[in-house]
C-alpha cells in the first residue's frame, strides 16, 4: 500500500506509515467476517456503540444486514481509499506497523529479496536459497 504506484489517496498511505502495533485491531465487519484494520475515528465510534446509520446504495453483499449494521463497510473502504479516514478505515496485515516510508514497488521487491537472501544465509549457510 505504501508505494508511489498505489493509487490510494496519500492520507490512506500515510495511515500505514503512521500506525503503531497497538493501532492494529481485529474488527467484526458488518458482513460477519473478522478483519485486521488500522484504528480510525470510525472504528473508535463503532467500538463505543455509535451507529453510523445509512441507506444501502449497493446491496453488494447478501450477508450484510444493512438495517442493523453499525456502518456500511463498502462506503467506509471507499472513503478511506479517497483519503477520508474519519468516515473510513484501512484493512492491514499484522506487520503493517513496520512500514516507515513510501517507496517504489521496485525498491520494495528489492528489499524483500535482500531480506529473503539474508534469512536464507542465516538459516542455511551451506546452501543458497535462490
Amino acid at each position: 500500500m505504501a508505494t508511489y504506484e498505489c493509487d490510494a489517496h496519500e492520507n490512506f498511505k500515510q495511515a500505514y506509515i503512521d500506525c503503531k502495533k497497538e493501532d492494529l485491531v481485529i474488527i467484526d465487519s458488518p458482513v460477519g467476517l473478522p478483519g485486521r484494520a488500522i484504528m480510525s475515528e470510525l472504528l473508535r465510534d463503532v467500538d463505543n456503540g455509535i451507529r453510523k446509520p445509512f441507506e444501502c446504495p449497493w446491496k453488494c453483499l447478501r450477508t450484510c444486514d444493512f438495517l442493523n449494521a453499525p456502518y456500511c463497510i463498502a462506503k467506509a473502504l471507499m472513503n478511506a481509499k479517497s483519503g477520508d479516514l474519519v468516515d473510513g478505515f484501512a484493512f492491514a496485515g499484522a506487520n503493517a506497523f513496520r512500514i516507515d516510508r513510501l517507496m517504489s514497488v521496485k525498491q520494495l521487491i528489492s528489499s524483500l529479496m535482500n531480506e529473503f537472501t539474508e534469512a536464507c544465509r542465516k538459516n542455511n549457510p551451506l546452501h543458497a536459497c535462490i
